[in-house]
């Protein structure tokens, strides 16, 4: 990212009581967010979307002289804190200084204004200061509105317990959002405050499922100097994939890992300092044009948001315990058992808690039309290892291609192993000698025990297994701690 130094920011003067400190020294900031073209701003019809996005800190908007007339009204329907001109060495050039103490994204539609009460209810003093953006708005002419978005760089960390990180949403700061109609290409996205999107109710993913999503992770780097991705491009080419199946217009392999990046960079502070987690990055793909009848929607949004992550299982490292489910099927020979689509999931939710409910971890689910071969769990793959023979479903149409089973493969091959993608029955699993999982999520989890029809079936775990030297490698190419010879990371500095 760009940074710009704003020497003129000092000086800086308020009302007394308002909460405003003078500025001492130039200000840094990252360049966040320029679009491409201006909003349109007319006398007589203001419409368009307010987005504050800060954490605390200071909200410049420099509007042309011209429309000078709509400052008086900010500062009426927001009534935070100052109005002051600087010395920009341009005639008419107002500037409206504000700042604000509450972590929320505001979005006023409005006509001629702004709307009072959203703004004040998001806006008002509350929470102490963190960290701030400024929102710098230019431009040349009354019905022209160009602006930019600066983060300031002197940012602190995430108010957060890294000991305490499991695998649950914790809100970080932004998102990703690109859209494209269905007959286009997408373009370029902006980084939004993490909130709420609006939908129609009739829009395709809601009515139809026609959605697809990522899972990939970022590591802080063990100098602290920047952070990692793992082949970002295979969740890139598996979301085209996906998309390709689904009759949804998909961004190329460059603008996701551009997103991604972004993504990454807007929520730093949020990735956990190194061997206390990660930062799991989800993609979205999603239909969001209306639609009645079935068919693929108008128009399409591609978003991503990120959270601060642990380990999966509430087990944590420890050996997990799954059971057989031959009754529920993942899925079937034709269907979009091999794409990562949003309908896969809801249907074993049903086999998932039941499983809960009786102690065990998870659940492994197996062919529909022989009920006897191995499939996956609800959410990763599966291997077995028998001497030095690793085994794992062979994905023909039923199975998700992980991005991790692909690692895991290539890993095991490398370190002297026999890899073979075939039928895996249930006799094969009953005799082996571990058995492990794979995923972005659960990274490579050992199984402990696998209970099928009430018997229970126990395997080999601990430091001295298969499980644990592939998991080693794996985790030390992720985290930067190891030789990367595939070249499988990608740096963010």
């Amino acid at each position: 990212m760009m940074v710009k130094e704003f020497d003129n920011l000092t000086g800086l003067k308020g009302k007394p009581g308002n909460g405003t400190r003078r500025q001492r020294s130039a200000v840094k900031a990252e360049v966040m967010y320029s679009p491409p073209a201006c909003m349109f701003i007319s006398r007589t019809c203001f419409s368009t979307k307010f987005k504050v996005c800060c954490d605390s800190a200071l909200l410049i908007v420099v509007w042309p002289f011209a429309s000078g007339y709509m400052l008086p009204g900010l500062l009426k329907y927001t009534e935070l804190s100052s109005l002051l001109f600087l010395n920009l060495r341009r005639p008419k050039i107002a500037v409206c200084c504000f700042r604000f103490r509450r972590s929320y994204v505001s979005e006023a539609r409005s006509r001629s204004g702004f709307d009072e009460h959203t703004l004040q209810g998001h806006l008002r003093a509350g929470a102490r200061l963190r960290r701030g953006l400024l929102l710098l708005s230019t431009g040349p002419a009354l019905t022209q509105l160009g602006y930019c978005i600066y983060k300031l760089s002197n940012e602190e960390n995430a108010d957060i317990n890294w000991d305490d990180l499991g695998f649950g949403l914790v809100p970080t700061d932004y998102m990703y959002v690109m859209r494209c109609s269905r007959d286009d290409k997408f373009s370029s996205g902006v980084l939004n405050r993490y909130g709420n999107i609006e939908l129609s109710p009739s829009a395709g993913v809601l009515n139809y499922g026609q959605g697809l999503f990522e899972g990939l992770k970022a590591y802080r780097k063990q100098d602290g100097g920047g952070f990692l991705l793992f082949r970002p491009e295979e969740n890139a080419c598996r979301m085209q994939s996906g998309a390709e199946r689904m009759c949804m217009p998909s961004p190329s392999v460059e603008q996701f890992i551009h997103a991604v990046k972004e993504t990454v960079l807007a929520n730093k502070r949020w990735v956990p300092p190194q061997g206390k987690g990660s930062l799991y990055i989800r993609p979205l793909l999603i239909g969001i044009g209306p639609v009645l009848g079935l068919a693929p929607a108008p128009d399409y949004m591609f978003l991503i948001y990120a959270a601060p992550v642990g380990t999966y299982f509430k087990e944590g490292l420890a050996p997990i315990n799954l059971v057989i489910d031959d009754k529920i099927h993942r899925a079937t020979p034709g269907g979009t058992g091999d794409v990562k689509t949003i309908t896969n999931y809801a249907p074993v939710l049903k086999a998932q808690t039941q499983a809960k409910t009786k102690g065990f971890t998870d659940v492994i689910y197996l062919d529909s039309i022989n009920k006897k071969y191995l499939e996956e769990a609800s959410s990763c793959n599966l291997f077995i290892v028998k001497g030095d023979v690793i085994s794992t479903p062979a994905t023909i149409g039923t199975i998700l291609p992980g991005v991790t089973r692909k690692s895991i493969i290539e890993i095991a091959i490398d370190s002297g192993y026999r890899v073979e993608e075939r039928l895996v029955s249930l006799e094969d699993l009953f005799d082996a000698d571990e058995v492990f999982c794979t995923g972005t999520a659960v990274v490579v989890a050992p199984v402990g025990s696998i209970t099928y029809q009430d018997q229970r079936y126990e395997y080999k775990t601990g430091t001295e297994t298969v499980t644990q030297k592939l998991y080693n490698i794996l985790t030390a190419i992720q985290m930067g701690l190891g030789e990367d010879r595939k070249n499988w990371t990608v740096e963010i500095n």
